[in-house]
């Protein structure tokens, strides 16, 4: 059967398969509307002029395209949503641009309209890399992009790599950059961006040239937002606007999101902009401070009712009047804040009115109980009995004076301000001293503290005894038995005076009191095993050369010890020292002096008539540890001596300042 053999189709009806179907229903037009983009996409900075908050980076990078010394490496860092990756674009299009004309060179005035800057505005351009290496952090990662780099770009001027959060990457990621990244190919950019600067090595930032991106200030954000609210056909109060411009923290980012949710929710007034961000009115949060800080516990609950009611967190509004407490305090220790233009009138009158009612004391005070009270609500099994009982805490602690009111109180109840006579009676055997007191109102070095007995040379009844000194003022000098002396100035070291450091070089000078020599071991020897047998169970019965008598009840702890004590001494003053054990009752031992000192100076402290006043106006208080910070390690005062050997000071008599000169005559 050839072709021609064939059956045609009949002219008429459906052909060899019936009839013809029905015609299919026409569809619908397809909408070719693009979908929506959220506005911080839609208005992204397209130029340099677009960035705002940046004025520092835009001045130095414009100036760099203009003498032609831009860098091969940017370190872009700040927080979030300042603008770190959007600049980086900038960057590369101003990089690349070709112009109009398609013979433009690099500029910071990217056009917009040539093939590249249109390519990398829409995130295509094939030279225009961008790498997240938060999820990218390895070295495999990094080896691509080396590799990719020895490459010629194929279409742009220039290759540029953007590696967004820098600081992922892994320490050997990094090595493996440093090579390239300090001699990059000359068609080569790489562009970094990274929120956590202290997280990169110093010899990558070293390679780079630094860009740190500012929180964009309160006021450019207000404007910013009002004028793209205007181009989206929303109306906002301004008062909302500072309410997003607040929350946002310095982020255009974060504010525009805040923005866009408004806009879709069509909140509009400072109070649905409040509700959608969770946070607390203003005004009540200002009237929850003021009823707070006038202790009416009821208002403050009543009002914290109120904004659990609306659906707040009672946690997030102690935030609120932290952040009030921190107005209050700032404007007060800078009164020109006042007169920003960030502030709405609010603030200007309410604040500026609880900032002169309130104290500095009060408001840290409020401060330290917030933060340890929201710390609290964190952990609390429920927030809003947490916050409430804060709240009381607070109102209640508003009532309690300041202490420098209790100070005054009490030191015109006492009838006078002077602080508390400082005892100067030296204990029996003992040099005096006077100790130091910080400030009448601590306890602790308040009331003045005593000296106590002090180690002194235990004359053997061999030894003759010394005549007492005899006090010495603005005395004229006359020596003993007419000997005049001249030409050498001595100072007597007295209690009140710091011995002068000694020096580290051999030989060590010679201890002049057993307390000396305490120290001298703890310096000298290694075991300091011998510094606590000799400071807590060693009495002192005789110091002076060549004799050092000393008891220690336990025989055995004696034996050894005396025994380590002179070898230290033998091998540092040789035939010097001669060390024995004594039966005798000595001393107490210097931890017992230390003590001593410690109950007396509590006693001084009781006898204070402030601090009387003080027990008796809080029953049931005790005075805790008093501190003397003129007493050494031993917890001993500064103790008189003198060097020993014939290296002393001449024995001198003292006239009065009025006597009258001696002659060269008198002395013959």
């Amino acid at each position: 059967m050839t072709d021609d053999d064939l059956p045609l189709p009949p002219d008429e009806g459906g052909g060899f398969f019936g009839d013809e179907p029905a015609s299919a229903p026409q569809m619908a037009p397809v909408d070719e509307k693009k979908p929506y983009q959220v506005l911080a996409r839609k208005y992204r900075p397209q130029t340099f002029d677009d960035l705002i908050g940046q004025d520092s980076l835009v001045r130095i990078v414009r100036r760099a395209f203009e003498v032609g010394r831009v860098a091969h490496a940017f370190m872009l860092t700040g927080v979030r949503g300042v603008g770190k990756t959007t600049t980086a674009r900038i960057i590369a299009r101003a990089l690349n641009c070709i112009g109009p004309d398609g013979n433009g060179g690099p500029t910071s005035e990217p056009c917009g309209v040539c093939p590249n800057c249109r390519a990398i505005l829409a995130d295509r351009h094939p030279d225009v890399l961008e790498m997240d290496a938060a999820s990218r952090t390895g070295v495999d990662d990094v080896r691509e992009i080396i590799e990719a780099s020895r490459f010629r770009p194929m279409q742009a001027r220039m290759k540029v790599f953007v590696i967004d959060e820098v600081h992922m990457l892994s320490r050997n990621a990094f090595n493996a950059l440093l090579k390239t990244l300090e001699e990059p190919p000359a068609q080569v950019t790489f562009i970094f961006a990274t929120t956590e600067l202290r997280k990169v090595p110093v010899t990558v930032l070293s390679r780079c040239q630094r860009f740190d991106l500012h929180r964009v200030p309160q006021v450019q954000l207000v404007e910013h937002f009002g004028g793209i609210a205007a181009k989206e056909g929303a109306s906002f109060a301004p008062e909302a606007l500072a309410l997003i411009a607040r929350a946002a923290d310095g982020s255009v980012r974060d504010g525009l999101s805040l923005l866009d949710q408004a806009i879709a929710q069509g909140a509009s007034d400072a109070a649905s902009v409040a509700d959608m961000l969770g946070l607390a009115d203003r005004g009540m949060v200002f009237d929850l401070l003021d009823a707070a800080m006038e202790g009416d516990v009821a208002k403050a609950l009543k009002i914290a009712d109120h904004a659990y009611a609306r659906g707040g967190d009672l946690g997030v509004l102690l935030g609120d009047v932290m952040d009030v407490l921190h107005f209050l305090s700032r404007i007060k220790a800078l009164p020109k804040l006042r007169e920003g233009m960030e502030l709405s009138e609010m603030e200007r009158v309410r604040g500026g009115a609880l900032a002169d009612r309130l104290s500095v004391s009060v408001l840290s005070r409020a401060w330290q109980l917030l933060l340890k009270g929201i710390a609290e609500v964190d952990m609390a099994p429920d927030r809003r009995q947490a916050a409430e009982m804060v709240l009381i805490r607070l109102c209640h602690a508003s009532l309690l004076p300041t202490p420098e009111r209790i100070i005054r109180q009490l030191q015109q109840r006492t009838g006078g301000d002077a602080p508390p006579e400082r005892p100067s009676a030296p204990m029996q055997g003992a040099g005096s001293a006077s100790a130091q007191s910080a400030s009448p109102m601590s306890v602790a070095s308040s009331g003045g503290t005593a000296a106590l007995a002090q180690p002194r040379a235990v004359q053997s009844p061999s030894q003759p005894q010394q005549a007492p000194t005899p006090p010495r003022a603005a005395l004229r000098v006359v020596a003993r038995d007419g000997v005049l002396v001249e030409g050498e100035e001595y100072r007597e070291t007295t209690g009140a005076s710091s011995p002068e450091p000694q020096s580290s070089s051999f030989p060590v000078s010679m201890p002049r009191s057993w307390r000396e020599m305490v120290q001298l071991v703890k310096k000298e020897h290694n075991d300091p095993w011998l510094h606590g047998i000799l400071r807590f169970e060693a009495h002192l019965v005789q110091f002076g050369p060549p004799l050092l008598a000393v008891r220690i009840d336990d025989n055995k702890v004696c034996r050894r010890a005396l025994r380590e004590l002179s070898m230290l001494l033998e091998r540092l003053y040789p035939g010097q020292w001669r060390v024995e054990p004594s039966q005798e009752q000595g001393e107490p031992s210097l931890d017992e002096q230390g003590e001593k000192v410690v109950a007396l100076n509590r006693d001084k402290a009781a006898q204070s008539p402030l601090v009387k006043a003080m027990l008796t106006t809080f029953p049931g208080a005790t005075i805790g540890e008093v501190t003397d910070h003129s007493l050494d390690e031993y917890g001993l005062p500064p103790e008189p001596t003198t060097p020993l050997g014939e290296d002393g000071p001449p024995d001198l008599d003292f006239a009065p300042i009025d006597a009258e000169s001696i002659s060269e005559d008198d002395l013959d």
